[in-house]
């Protein structure tokens, strides 16, 4: 027997069944943290992407904790998840911001692409099944759906998401880690020096490069996706700079 602090003497399967309990609340108390920080921080990401959060914008740690509820220690915990994969800088003594690629990083990004994608490309087109395929049509649906109703924002979050896809199935872990990584900074690049009337990635070129897979001519794939992204390249503008808006509230709302 075991005396507990009010003098009743508890049993010593009782202490056992109490310390289980306790460890449950403790787990399932991490496990609620760590899926709100899941959400907080893919609600960063989607606005960063979808450029309601300009690249050179400060994340500011109270603020943010205000708008998601969130204490600020988890709000840092999102931050430096978010500046692990490049799209978030922090500044010591100054704080975070959204990530603001230069011109030269921005050439850096598209020639790292040119080493990469041409071979994720060449690869998927001789392993792509009528699944993937269906999935990669299905992006590209909803992209030209996006460009027709002139929604710039989803067409950069949907053509990012269609270069994940052909990485992620080519099979390659490690590369479709880089590729992210890439293809988020990507986003940041786009929105910073594209022209106001862009078109992220021109129109039927992610078509082309899906029939290329369905024939599964891997020579033509890679050489679709070079193209392609010398195109995108081409496309950029460096006069150009994003506007900030500082509404926290209604950038997440």
């Amino acid at each position: 027997m075991v005396q507990n602090g009010s003098g009743a003497r508890e049993r010593p399967q009782d202490v056992r069944d109490a310390k289980v309990v306790r460890l449950g609340q403790e787990r399932r108390s991490k496990a609620a943290a760590g899926a709100d920080a899941e959400a907080i921080y893919r609600r960063i990401l989607a606005a960063i992407i979808e450029h309601r959060l300009a690249p050179g914008r400060k994340l500011v740690e109270e603020r943010l904790a205000a708008v998601f509820g969130a204490s600020r220690a988890m709000i840092r915990q999102v931050l430096a998840r978010l500046s692990h994969e490049m799209v978030v800088t922090l500044v010591p003594n100054r704080g975070a911001f959204v990530a603001e690629p230069t011109v030269e990083e921005a050439r850096e990004v598209f020639e790292a692409r040119r080493l990469i994608e041409p071979a994720l490309a060449r690869k998927l087109a001789l392993s792509a099944t009528p699944a993937q395929l269906a999935r990669l049509r299905e992006l590209v649906l909803a992209e030209e759906k996006a460009r027709a109703q002139r929604d710039r924002q989803q067409v950069i979050r949907l053509s990012g998401e269609f270069h994940l896809e052909i990485a992620e199935m080519a099979g390659n872990a490690i590369l479709a880690r880089q590729m992210r990584e890439l293809t988020l900074l990507t986003c940041l690049i786009i929105i910073l020096y594209d022209s106001p009337v862009g078109r992220a990635c021109p129109e039927d070129e992610h078509s082309r490069l899906v029939e290329a897979f369905a024939k599964r001519d891997g020579e033509t794939a890679a050489a679709l996706m070079l193209h392609h992204l010398d195109h995108v390249e081409q496309s950029l503008d460096i006069s150009l700079a994003a506007q900030e808006d500082d509404d926290l509230e209604r950038i997440f709302s």
